[in-house]
């Protein structure tokens, strides 16, 4: 699982209504025949957000030019991309969006889920330019901003990704902003401030589910960052409470318990989550370490999955596939140049972390070097990354 930052949950959260759409209509979004198959669903028919994708998807073929029906189809379909852990819907939903993409002007709302979905991709460049032009025609989009500050997060721009946090406090709920701002100072030394001021806006009365999950998850990982286990697991399980499925969630949910020697949790958490490759990652990871015969089933399956990416010319999960060469094939070489091509895309605790590990595999220390710098620029406050650091002898003088 890449970590997409929890921050773009919000895109059901109504900010798109913020943003009137530019642009009235587009070029219809006609299959070529009627027995055209328009998607493959993986969520099952009797699920209320299946049947709303079907309705939005009848309503467009009705009336091919209402973009209005176009953005929430794609809005949906985007959140259950990330609900799910599978990016089909993605590609679903930028062919919904394709009509308005290809016009000399695309209206706003088009661009800025064409951002989320090059966010995804991991083509931040790209999204950042989309983003750019939201807000040149929407300045007070606070999705925009939001997503800007997500990818600059992403990034270990921090400076950048705290500007953008900023115009929030006056467009969007306080308690949105000082999430956004907050999970930002937890990775730049100051984690015991950003902890109390996520625990004291859970008490707002305003806020939605899809927050609280938010916020409870970034608690439990600003929890299990700096060692506080108890804590890490009391938010992982209060967002769990509150019954909305998430993937990220699972995921984040499953690294702790491997981290806490819980590898029988992890198989009872996703041992039906197969689909997404970082869900079976972690389950293939618990079974190994339990000396599971599916380990080795489930590795296979993963070098397939991952050798199918490299043919299609995906990097979208280069850290997955770091983790899974380093954990599961043992070959600390190939992991560490996996780590390293990682680290050039995207710089996050975990990215650090394989870094780190596949580094120590090696017995390289100027391999890990840009991870080391980057903690001490940046105050990163991590206790099993300072535990990595300081096994290297170099470190240690």
């Amino acid at each position: 699982m890449n970590r997409i930052r929890t921050l773009v949950w919000l895109i059901a959260m109504g900010w798109l209504a913020l943003s009137p759409p530019s642009l009235t209509s587009g070029e219809p979004f006609l299959p070529q025949q009627d027995k055209q198959v328009l998607e493959h669903l993986t969520v099952k028919a009797t699920d209320p957000v299946a049947r709303e994708i079907r309705a939005l998807r009848a309503s467009l073929l009705r009336d091919p030019q209402s973009m209005d029906v176009a953005v929430a189809l794609a809005t949906m379909l985007i959140e259950q991309s990330r609900s799910e852990g599978d990016p089909r819907f993605l590609g679903q939903a930028q062919a919904v969006l394709a009509p308005w993409l290809n016009h000399p002007t695309p209206p706003s709302s088009t661009l800025l889920l064409r951002a989320m979905i090059r966010q995804h991709a991991h083509e931040f460049d790209l999204a950042l330019a989309d983003l750019d032009a939201v807000l040149n025609m929407q300045p007070a989009n606070a999705q925009a901003w939001l997503t800007r500050a997500s990818i600059y997060q992403v990034q270990g721009r921090y400076g950048e990704a705290r500007r953008a946090c900023q115009p929030l406090l006056r467009l969007a709920g306080r308690h949105v902003a000082l999430t956004c701002l907050a999970d930002i100072a937890s990775l730049s030394g100051q984690a015991t401030t950003s902890r109390e001021m996520l625990t004291a806006s859970l008490e707002h009365a305003g806020i939605s589910v899809r927050e609280r999950l938010w916020i409870l998850t970034v608690l439990a990982e600003m929890a299990a960052r700096t060692g506080d286990a108890s804590a890490a697991e009391k938010h992982f399980l209060d967002a769990r409470s509150l019954g909305h499925k998430n993937y990220y969630l699972l995921g984040a949910y499953a690294d702790f318990l491997l981290d806490q020697g819980r590898p029988q949790e992890v198989i009872t958490l996703l041992q039906h989550e197969t689909r997404a490759d970082g869900l079976l990652l972690r389950l293939t990871l618990a079974e190994q370490a339990l000396h599971l015969p599916a380990s080795k089933n489930h590795t296979a399956e993963l070098a397939a999955r991952f050798a199918a990416g490299r043919e299609r010319g995906t990097r979208v999960h280069v850290r997955e596939e770091a983790r899974f060469t380093l954990g599961l094939l043992h070959d600390s070489q190939t992991a560490l140049t996996l780590a390293q091509t990682n680290w050039a895309i995207q710089k996050e605790p975990w990215d650090a972390r394989l870094l780190l590990e596949s580094a120590l595999a090696v017995g390289s220390w100027n391999a890990a070097r840009p991870v080391i710098d980057w903690l001490h620029t940046n105050h990163v406050e991590d206790m099993r990354l300072q535990q990595l650091v300081a096994q290297f002898p170099e470190e240690q003088s």
